[in-house]
Parts: structure tokens; sequence; C-alpha cells
């Protein structure tokens, strides 16, 4: 089972990074805390000091088009913030 799935790169999760230390990453569905944190000091070589998780279900989207009545179903996904330990970093660019 690949537990990241991928970062979350936005302003507000690089706001957070630069003043709180804080990383979001989207995660598979099954995966607990200490999996997520296990993944993510094996990944990063970084020590994470916390995490946090939600589950967010899929929404229900309608669209009305010429062609008529479009349905449709975003996903559900599960998302991790995590909290490094004072001085560590994760550069997300570094590989660009």
């Amino acid at each position: 089972m690949d537990i990241l799935i991928r970062p979350i790169v936005t302003e507000k999760m690089t706001k957070q990074g630069e003043t709180l230390n804080r990383y979001g990453f989207i995660v598979d569905k099954r995966a607990d805390k200490l999996q997520v944190k296990a993944a993510i000091e094996k990944m990063y070589e970084v020590n994470v000091e916390s995490v946090n998780t939600m589950r967010y279900g899929g929404k229900t989207k309608v669209r009305f088009t010429k062609a008529g009545v479009q349905r449709g179903k975003t996903n559900a996904y599960k998302k991790a913030i995590i909290t490094l330990a004072k001085g560590e970093v994760i550069d997300f660019y570094s590989n660009i």
C-alpha cells in the first residue's frame, strides 16, 4: 500500500509551512497516523512531531448544459497535516 499520494501545495499550506512548520499531504484512505508518520520520516528524512488527519467525502456535482443535465461526483480522499520538529524543513521544489 502506497501511503503518500501527493503533497498539497497551495498558498495556505505554503504559509503554514513557513510559519508553523506544517505540511499537508493527500494520503491513502486506509492509512492511520502511525503509518503516515513512518512514511514521511522515511521519504523526507525528517522528524515528525505530530500528525492530524481528516477525511473528505465526495461531493455530487450537477451542470446544466446544452446537451442536458450532467451529473457527476468528486472523489473522496484523506488529508494529513504533519507538524515537523523545530529546525526541520521539507522542500517540495528541490526535484524540479
